[in-house]
C-alpha cells in the first residue's frame, strides 16, 4: 500500500472510504501488504450483525438488499453490503459490478457498498469476502449484508462467514423444490417467499413450512422462520429485518453467537492456510522449470496427481516433531 500499516488502519478504522476501498482490492488480489493491515485491524472486528442472502438467480436477491439497506439505515444503522457477481472467464473481473439498483445508496455516508468478483471461487461467495466484511466491521459498519451469486444450491458457504442466513425463494421458479434440498435447508435461519405477488406464493410458503415442520428442532436451537416479502415494493421488509433481529437476540442469549464466531474464525484460519501454503509451493516452483515437467509427466502416464503433490509437499513442507508431544 502506499502508506505504512499503522497509517492505513487508523485510516480505515477513521472511515476514510478511499483507503478501505485501496484494502480491499488488495485483499482480492492477495497482496502481502494488505496482511499486515489486517493484523492491526483485526481487534477491532466482530461486532457487526452479519447477514448472508442466498438463493437461486431471479429470485430478487439484490433488490431484497437493497431494500434491506434502505430499512436499517432508517433504524440509524451504518451497512455495508458484499455483493458476489459472477465472474469474467477472461479477466477475472465481475460481470455486473456495483449493481445499478443499489446506487441511489451511493451518496450516504453511513453505506459502503462493494462488489466482488467470484473468481472461481466455489460455494458462492468470493475468496475474499471474509476479510472485507472485517474491513466493513473496522470501518464501523453496525450491519453487513452478504448476497451470494445465486448459482444453485451448492451456496452454503455464506454460513461460514454470516451469523444470520436468509434463503430467499422466488414462487413458481422451482427454488421452494431446491429450498427442499440438503444445503440450503440446512443453513436458513429465515426463509423469505420474495415476488410473494406472484401465483405460486402460497404453495411455496406452504411447501417450505411443511419441510421446515419436519426437521426436529433440539430444545433452545433457532427454529427457523420464513417470511413473504414484494422487494419491489417494500412490502414485507419491515417483518424481514425484525426476523434478522430477532434472530441476533436469541443467538446472543445463548452459546450460539459463539458458535457462529468459532466457525467464523476456523474458516478464516482453513483459507489463510491454503493460500499461505500455496505461495509457498508456487514460490518455490517459479523458475525451476519443475511445474512442466511434473505436468507432462502426469500427461505422459509416467505419474499422477496424488504422488506430484505428495513430492511437493516433501519438498516445500519439512515434517518436524510435534511441539505438542
Amino acid at each position: 500500500m502506499p502508506v505504512a500499516p499503522e497509517e492505513a488502519a487508523s485510516r480505515v478504522i477513521e472511515g476514510d472510504r478511499r483507503i478501505c476501498a485501496r484494502l480491499m482490492t488488495l485483499l482480492e488480489e492477495g497482496d502481502g501488504a494488505a496482511k499486515e493491515v489486517m493484523k492491526l485491524l483485526y481487534p477491532h472486528t466482530g461486532k457487526a450483525v452479519t447477514v448472508g442472502v442466498t438463493g437461486g438467480t431471479g429470485s430478487g436477491k439484490s433488490t431484497l438488499v437493497d431494500r434491506l439497506i434502505q430499512a436499517f439505515r432508517e433504524r440509524g444503522l451504518k451497512v455495508g453490503a458484499v455483493v458476489v457477481d459472477p465472474s469474467s472467464p477472461f479477466s477475472g473481473g465481475a460481470f455486473l459490478g456495483d449493481r445499478l439498483r443499489m446506487q441511489r445508496h451511493s451518496r450516504d455516508q453511513g453505506v459502503f457498498i462493494r462488489s466482488m468478483a467470484s473468481r472461481g471461487y466455489l460455494g458462492g461467495l468470493a475468496r475474499a469476502t471474509s476479510e472485507t466484511i472485517r474491513v466493513m466491521e473496522a470501518m464501523g459498519m453496525e450491519v453487513v449484508l452478504v448476497e451470494t451469486i445465486g448459482a444453485g444450491q451448492d451456496e452454503v458457504d455464506v454460513i461460514q462467514v454470516a451469523q444470520t442466513c436468509l434463503v430467499v425463494i422466488a414462487p413458481g421458479s422451482g427454488d421452494e423444490i431446491q429450498a427442499l434440498k440438503a444445503g440450503l435447508m440446512e443453513i436458513g435461519h429465515v426463509f423469505v417467499i420474495n415476488k410473494s405477488d406472484l401465483d405460486g406464493a402460497l404453495q411455496a410458503l406452504r411447501a417450505v413450512e411443511a419441510a421446515l415442520s419436519l426437521k426436529g428442532m433440539p430444545e433452545g436451537l433457532w427454529r427457523p422462520v420464513v417470511v413473504s416479502t414484494v422487494a419491489t415494493e417494500g412490502r414485507g421488509i419491515d417483518e424481514l429485518v425484525r426476523a434478522i433481529l430477532a434472530h441476533r437476540e436469541h443467538l446472543e442469549r445463548g452459546e450460539g453467537m459463539e458458535r457462529a464466531r468459532s466457525q467464523r474464525v476456523e474458516h478464516e484460519l482453513g483459507l489463510i492456510f491454503r493460500d499461505e501454503l500455496e505461495r509457498i509451493v508456487f514460490r518455490g516452483l517459479k523458475g525451476t522449470g519443475m511445474k512442466k515437467r511434473y505436468i507432462q509427466d502426469i500427461m505422459d502416464g509416467r505419474t499422477d496427481p496424488y504422488s506430484v503433490i505428495e513430492e511437493i509437499l516433501g519438498i516445500f513442507v519439512k515434517k518436524r516433531p510435534s511441539p505438542w508431544r
